[in-house]
């Protein structure tokens, strides 16, 4: 199956070609590690060199991890997936159509089917837009009780369990694992998740001093080193996938905003709360750690009907959450079909981040992949993502 030369020449061909400055790409087979490699820079100005154990901010592979210490949650008996969310948050209890408050359940936030979105993925005139709303990449000063309110203020965009969009519902569930333990998310992701596997660089909140990955953006004619405020914008096409079935009529990727704000700094503030689908930074080993525990049955984290469960698309036909064939499960999207637009076998699963990240398991061909860069978008849904999958599979 796996052609390391393959996948070598996707990795300099794209460092060459100046679409990523740096990335460290793990391939697991049946539990054993078949391919490792770093290449590029991990900061290209100050010439410093990828190494494996670089620590990245994470953005959205955080949602899979926060996640997985939910449902070990669901499995105490301390949470359900069908508790309505105002239970644990009685404030936050967003305006539906018509004016109705309809209540969300915990499985809403966790498949995206809440009615709540993301600011990038609203139309330029929306309340999302003038809320002073963060995305959970931005916003150094607000607190999550500050953030939530802002959002419950927010109207859904669709009554809950009727579509699928994208969203800040991990972030909601972050606070919900809050009031449900009493205890802060970093502990609580550490004490149920990262802890247990060994993933000791997996945390909500770099060291100060502490050297990070430096991210950059797409750009010609090499990409652009960020800085706070940093501003990239969203494809129609990935509009289309992250805003769900309503986002296909005619007109909504043209009338969206589309626009992600990043601030790098965000991973040393002492201010910005711990985001639950965006704020985590962490190694790719230990990605690859948490993965390998999933598709390996959950131990010694959860338990293997947990795993089936959230391995298994939650959110029914037509979501097309990364393109044709894949829905949404617990965690990450979900091939429910073969499709011709990849040669993943159904029951993969996969997810990414929007600092350059994506990541998938094949668990017919016992395949674990992580792909960490440091280039926004072009490593989390660009052509390296797509051309790196396709050399797992090719040879």
């Amino acid at each position: 199956m796996l052609s390391l030369t393959a996948l070598d020449d996707v990795i300099e061909g794209a460092i060459e070609a100046n679409k990523i400055v740096g990335a460290v790409v793990l391939v697991s087979h049946d539990g054993k590690l078949v391919y490792q490699r770093s290449a590029g820079f991990a900061d290209r100005e100050a010439g410093t060199p990828m190494r494996e154990d670089c620590v990245f901010r994470l953005a959205s592979v955080s949602k899979s991890i926060v996640s997985a210490a939910a449902m070990r949650l669901v499995e105490d008996g301390a949470l359900s997936l069908y508790d309505n969310v105002s239970f644990w948050l009685p404030e936050f209890r967003p305006s539906g159509p018509a004016g109705t408050r309809p209540e969300i359940t915990i499985r809403q936030l966790m498949t995206h089917t809440s009615g709540l979105s993301h600011t990038y993925l609203e139309p330029r005139d929306s309340p999302y837009q003038t809320a002073g709303l963060s995305d959970g990449l931005d916003g150094l000063d607000l607190t999550l009780e500050e953030n939530m309110a802002r959002l419950a203020a927010l109207p859904l965009a669709f009554t809950p369990g009727t579509s699928w969009r994208y969203s800040l519902g991990i972030d909601v569930l972050g606070a919900v694992l809050t009031r449900v333990t009493g205890d802060a998310l970093s502990n609580i992701v550490s004490n149920l998740v990262t802890r247990p596997l060994g993933m000791s660089q997996t945390r909500f909140m770099a060291a100060p001093g502490e050297t990070l990955v430096t991210p950059y953006a797409d750009g010609e004619p090499q990409p652009t080193r960020m800085r706070d405020g940093t501003k990239l914008v969203l494809t129609k096409s990935q509009i289309a996938a992250l805003g769900g079935p309503n986002a296909r009529i005619a007109n909504y990727a043209k009338d969206v905003d589309g626009t992600v704000r990043f601030s790098p700094s965000r991973a040393y503030s002492t201010r910005a709360y711990a985001s639950g689908g965006a704020g985590m930074i962490g190694t790719a080993h230990d990605t690859m750690r948490f993965l390998e525990a999933i598709r390996s049955g959950g131990t010694p984290i959860l338990r293997s009907e947990t795993v089936r469960t959230m391995t298994q698309n939650q959110v029914g036909a037509g979501i097309e959450s990364q393109g044709a064939g894949w829905g949404f499960g617990y965690g990450w999207a979900v091939l429910s079909r073969a499709t011709a637009d990849t040669p993943q076998r159904p029951g993969t699963f996969q997810w990414g981040g929007a600092y350059g990240h994506n990541f998938f398991v094949d668990p017919q061909e016992k395949l674990v992949v992580v792909a960490l860069t440091n280039t926004a978008f072009e490593g989390t849904s660009g052509t390296f993502a797509s051309a790196l999958r396709d050399a797992v599979y090719r040879g």
